[in-house]
């Protein structure tokens, strides 16, 4: 029994030591990591001390140090190009535009010609000096490079396309698609006024909010569509034929203003008895067909008795074309919605409403008057709603 009581204090008097030990060296590992840390500060400091004093003595900061591999800010080319702005000068601009509003295709004389053309030359050589001037000074990708800038990318296309017409010219190669583009180069003029800019800036960021707007438009597009289509469909073909024959009454030798006519079923406002008389040499006709007579003046001075053929135009039924060489019907959603954005661009939409309201019915023009109160004045407040609610967000940031 004394030899058990006396094995656990033996115990203990062994393992102490040990514990101890073990705490010592933990608390030396603490020690050496804590400085390692500290020397691996001290020694990052002096570095980042030496790059923010690296970047303040940059005359440029937000630029990128060096570019196209090893002009920095203060070598000569690129500091030349940093500090002079005659790129920017929009009167290039402007005479671009007076250029490209002075071209006719025919008519100058050849020295009107050559001034025009050395004008253009001039031009040209000014954007791509201009672009030149600023790859060296921004460099040409990253950030804040030349074609970071979305502007600058527009520029850039500009430029490249003129090179590609000044290659190809005097080749058999048709330059027209190619001299289209230069239509845009008075959108340079954007890039170097800034109000003009900011303008532009803020109607592309009203694109994703006009997504609803767009979806509701297409929704009244769609529904009147329908409507149109399940009212009118055929109806737009009806022409006054005669029994015998497949010939059908027109009022002029062309199609473009037809006589539409209404079935005994449709309550429109034309019917084939109102097809007027024939006349010949100003004098209407009133002679029926068991009346014929030879259409010869016994004097100069007296009218010759005519037959009026267009009273046997009396069978309303559906011919084959529809009106304006068969642009303008509702026979189907696609055709539908031809007729209602002519409707709703006030273009020629009194001739569609009369026409619909001469096979169909009177107060079809009840249909024509929501669908342009909607579809013009009630998108037109939603735009413009979009616009001032991004304008006040933009004032308020």
């Amino acid at each position: 029994m004394t030899g058990q009581s006396q094995d656990p204090d033996l115990d203990e008097q062994q393992r102490g030591p040990t514990d101890e030990e073990g705490d010592e060296e933990e608390e030396g590992e603490h020690v050496r990591v804590s400085v390692e840390r500290e020397d691996r500060q001290l020694e990052e400091e002096p570095d980042l001390e030496l790059d923010k004093e690296e970047k303040e003595e940059l005359p440029y900061p937000s630029l990128a140090p060096v570019v196209l591999l090893a002009l920095t800010q203060h070598s000569p080319p690129r500091s030349w190009c940093l500090c002079n702005n005659w790129c920017d000068h929009i009167l290039a601009i402007l005479l671009n535009c007076v250029t490209l509003g002075m071209f006719q295709p025919c008519g100058h004389t050849p020295f009107f010609l050559q001034v025009r053309r050395a004008l253009d030359d001039g031009i040209f050589i000014f954007f791509a000096g201009e672009m030149v001037v600023k790859m060296v000074a921004l460099g040409v990708i990253g950030q804040s490079g030349y074609l970071g800038d979305t502007w600058n990318r527009l520029d850039f296309f500009i430029v490249i396309v003129g090179m590609l017409e000044y290659s190809l010219d005097g080749h058999n190669v048709s330059l027209s698609a190619i001299r289209t583009v230069r239509v845009l180069r008075p959108l340079r003029a954007i890039n170097r006024v800034p109000s003009m800019r900011i303008l532009v800036t803020l109607l592309l960021d009203t694109l994703p909010m006009l997504g609803n707007v767009l979806a509701l438009c297409f929704f009244v597009f769609f529904i009147f569509g329908i409507v149109g289509v399940q009212l009118w469909a055929g109806l737009l073909r009806n022409r006054c034929f005669m029994v015998t024959e497949d010939g059908y009454y027109r009022p002029e030798v062309t199609d473009d203003h037809p006589f539409i006519c209404s079935t005994e079923r449709e309550n429109g406002m034309l019917r084939c008895s109102d097809v007027p008389r024939r006349r010949v040499a100003g004098t209407y006709c009133s002679l029926n067909a068991d009346e014929a007579q030879p259409e010869i003046r016994l004097r100069p001075d007296q009218p010759a008795p005519c037959v009026n053929w267009f009273q046997y135009y009396n069978e309303c039924r559906a011919g084959e074309l529809n009106p304006h060489k068969g642009a303008i019907n509702f026979d189907n959603i696609g055709y539908a919605w031809i007729a209602i954005f002519q409707v709703i661009t006030l273009e020629g939409w009194v001739d569609i409403m009369y026409y619909v309201m001469d096979a169909h019915s009177f107060y079809n023009f009840i249909y024509f008057f929501f669908l342009i109160i909607v579809s013009t004045e009630t998108h037109l407040y939603l735009y413009s709603a979009v616009l001032v609610l991004l304008w006040m967000s933009l004032i308020s940031d």
